[in-house]
């Protein structure tokens, strides 16, 4: 008998602690305490949110992990799939880790809308740099390859307007933000400084 009083006692004892536990691993999407000096990747929450052909994960964010100047995204595009038409107020560096695809990019944000794109070749390999309010859109153009690439931006949380097409004027894109992968981890309002 004293055997099952003890094991009852152990799991009342042990309860607690496995439920903490379990809150932790939940929450740990959204911690904004230290980032361990070494991670693996394929631990990390992977999602499409909601967007078919899309693979995020949030290597290091503001919002999910308190990262104050940057945050870094893996990104992964399955054949035709591709970003919104948009543009958001921080600058953001690309490191294309395989596959290839179509970068558009318009630099006109001092006229009323962004108007015909650039077309630039991406691939494996290569880098790019999106200016600050600069409209762009990537596109996964090659049939046979997933395109992946690591995402740098600048002052996060990342605040993005989103254009139906390229002729939208500026004053018409809608601002999303959260955005997706903030929204989680998003607890108060910030204002937009456009």
């Amino acid at each position: 008998m004293q055997s099952c009083s003890r094991m009852d006692f152990s799991w009342l004892t042990i309860l607690p602690l496995l439920i903490s536990l379990w809150s932790l691993a939940e929450a740990s999407r959204c911690s904004v305490g230290e980032l361990p000096l070494v991670r693996n990747i394929s631990e990390l929450h992977e999602d499409n949110y909601g967007r078919p052909g899309l693979s995020h994960i949030t290597v290091a964010g503001s919002l999910a992990h308190g990262m104050k100047e940057v945050e870094v995204w893996l990104q992964t595009f399955a054949p035709g799939a591709h970003t919104p038409i948009h543009r958001h107020s921080c600058e953001e560096i690309f490191v294309v880790i395989k596959g290839s695809g179509t970068l558009y990019l318009s630099s006109n944000s001092h006229i009323k809308h962004p108007g015909k794109p650039q077309e630039i070749l991406i691939f494996a390999n290569s880098t790019f740099h999106i200016p600050v309010n600069d409209v762009h859109q990537i596109w996964n153009t090659n049939e046979d390859d997933d395109l992946q690439y690591l995402a740098i931006i600048s002052r996060p949380p990342v605040k993005v307007f989103i254009y139906d097409d390229w002729f939208m004027p500026h004053t018409a894109a809608r601002l999303k933000f959260p955005y997706y992968w903030d929204k989680e981890c998003f607890q108060t309002e910030i204002k937009d400084e456009l």
